[in-house]
């Protein structure tokens, strides 16, 4: 992929770190969105949560990384980004993955993520919807324009299962739902263009975040942040990816079509419906 430009936003932890770090293993051109530039504590070595410690970890691969701190949820941060990308002339991918939505998890004290809707407070709505929607749109939207006019690219829009089932968080099921329904209506009016775009579910992801808590995962079929990165490679060189344009992708099922493994050679199993269903 080294003559492929791509853009990943969020991608200063979690996944949007990994499908960044994937991508440039298989040379792309990167660019990724992050807020935070250092780490807060400038002793802990383990730089896993700023777009320095990417850059460190990027050196040693052969793509190109370029960093942008950003906070999209001000429009004239993704904008400048998006004229910093139009000035190359050229973007390939953008994988819309900026995802505000799970701080604050712990608020007086309280784990308020599972209450019901009428006791969610006010900041989560605007984080899911105001920030992480509202940003994937205003990129997208900016730089639709590049791809049009080279008649090829792909948006990805990184969601899950919770747009379809009940996943213990009614403002977490809305906003998934609409980076769906984004995607498959981005593919409706791209598709004269011969550009493509998609929504994207990975399964159980080893972010930070999960590591942190993994007592109470079971982790035995999980994926490493890197993974879905090599699949977004795979759908990009897929010489039928206009046929799976519009359509609700999951990570793993595309995995075992291309023949991508994860890391140590785990070809994780692709979740379905039934996966989510409780007794």
């Amino acid at each position: 992929m080294k003559d492929v430009v791509a853009l990943v936003t969020g991608g200063s932890r979690g996944i949007g770190r990994g499908i960044a770090l994937a991508l440039l293993a298989e040379g792309a051109t990167v660019h990724v969105t992050g807020r935070t530039r250092f780490e807060a504590d400038a002793n802990v070595p383990e730089r896993t949560g700023s777009l320095e410690g990417l850059e460190h970890e990027a050196a040693e691969l052969s793509g190109r990384l370029f960093v942008h701190q950003c906070d999209h949820g001000r429009d004239a941060d993704t904008e400048r980004v998006a004229e910093e990308i139009r000035a190359g002339n050229r973007l390939d991918i953008l994988v819309n993955n900026a995802w505000p939505g799970y701080e604050n998890m712990v608020e007086d004290g309280h784990f308020t993520w599972p209450r019901p809707f009428w006791e969610q407070p006010d900041w989560r709505w605007d984080a899911m919807i105001g920030t992480a929607l509202r940003g994937a749109f205003v990129m997208s939207r900016a730089v639709a324009p590049l791809m049009i006019s080279a008649r090829r690219g792909l948006i990805v829009n990184i969601s899950f299962w919770a747009a379809k089932l009940y996943e213990g968080n009614t403002i977490y099921g809305v906003a998934k739902a609409a980076a769906d329904k984004m995607a498959a209506d981005f593919a409706h009016e791209l598709s004269p263009h011969n550009v493509a775009a998609a929504a994207l579910y990975p399964g159980l992801v080893r972010t930070e975040a999960v590591l942190r808590n993994a007592d109470y995962f079971d982790m035995s079929n999980s994926e490493s942040p890197q993974f879905i990165g090599h699949v977004i490679a795979g759908l990009w060189r897929d010489p039928k990816l206009m046929s799976k344009t519009g359509r609700v992708l999951v990570a793993a099922e595309l995995a075992r079509e291309y023949g991508i493994a994860d890391v140590g050679g785990y070809r994780p199993i692709p979740l379905t419906a039934a996966d989510f269903v409780r007794d």
